[in-house]
């Protein structure tokens, strides 16, 4: 299969399908997507409005920025609902524990919200996990939250959101996949391990539980950070392949406003 675009320099970026922006480093993607989080809040916040966001670990160099700004202007999180795109399992398909070290649960729990002071804080109902054993629970906040104000993310090595994994299927089969249990790839366990585990493969959860395509694409927004080596490929097939399963990212060419901030990985091809 021809891939041309992975020797595209990032001035063609303009002609992807996704709109990009350049930034000198990771600090200020991390950046980028703190602010965008804040400014919604106080936007919403101002108009008497609740903020609903899908939010991820990973990228997660956000969340300390973030905390930074809330307890620095007194931003008040009391009407905010964050809704986290999945979690690890294990073999039974149930949480890992909230105290490995891998737990998103466990994450959020220690880089924001005991960071944060409880005036100001998300209260413990609005923080929202998909469940294994109720995977309609995200949808049907959402529908009871009547939107979902901006989903943050990043994009895994086989191009997927969440732990949406690729499938060869069309992209509006795949675009109707909700909440779910799923084994994750090897790819993916591969890139997870070298970047959480030392490379520790056979540590790696095998299964997880994640929010699914359609509750993303539902977002009035999508903002996506990339920010490792490897993301200079996987930015370029994001732009430039055709909408399908097989590399997830590609539906969201098709969002009305979905962004990629790139850091400086982009200035390099891919190959």
């Amino acid at each position: 299969m021809d891939r041309k675009y992975y020797s595209y320099g990032k001035e063609r970026f303009g002609e992807g399908r996704i709109r990009t922006i350049c930034l000198p480093s990771s600090e200020e993607v991390f950046r980028a997507i703190a602010e965008e989080m804040a400014a919604e809040i106080r936007k919403n916040n101002a108009k008497g409005e609740k903020t609903v966001f899908i939010v991820p670990v990973g990228p997660v160099g956000q969340y300390p920025l973030f905390v930074d700004i809330v307890r620095r202007e007194q931003l008040s999180l009391r009407d905010v609902w964050f809704l986290n795109m999945d979690e690890y399992l294990k073999d039974d398909r149930t949480y890992i524990d909230k105290d490995d070290r891998l737990s998103f649960r466990g994450f959020m729990e220690r880089t924001v919200y005991s960071q944060i002071p409880a005036e100001l804080n998300i209260p413990e109902e609005q923080r929202i996990f998909p469940d294994p054993d109720d995977p309609g629970k995200v949808l049907r906040t959402i529908g009871s939250l009547g939107k979902v104000d901006i989903c943050f993310g990043g994009i895994g090595i086989n191009g997927h959101l969440a732990f949406n994994e690729a499938e060869d299927v069309s992209a509006a089969e795949f675009a109707s996949r909700e909440t779910r249990v799923l084994p994750i790839s090897r790819e993916t366990r591969v890139a997870n391990a070298i970047g959480d585990l030392n490379g520790a493969i056979d540590a790696m959860p095998r299964y997880a539980v994640t929010i699914g395509m359609r509750e993303i694409l539902m977002a009035r927004k999508i903002r996506l950070g990339v920010f490792r080596t490897w993301h200079r490929a996987v930015v370029r097939r994001a732009l430039f392949d055709e909408p399908s399963g097989a590399f997830p990212v590609t539906l969201v060419q098709e969002h009305p406003d979905a962004l990629i901030y790139v850091n400086d990985v982009s200035e390099e091809i891919a190959f």
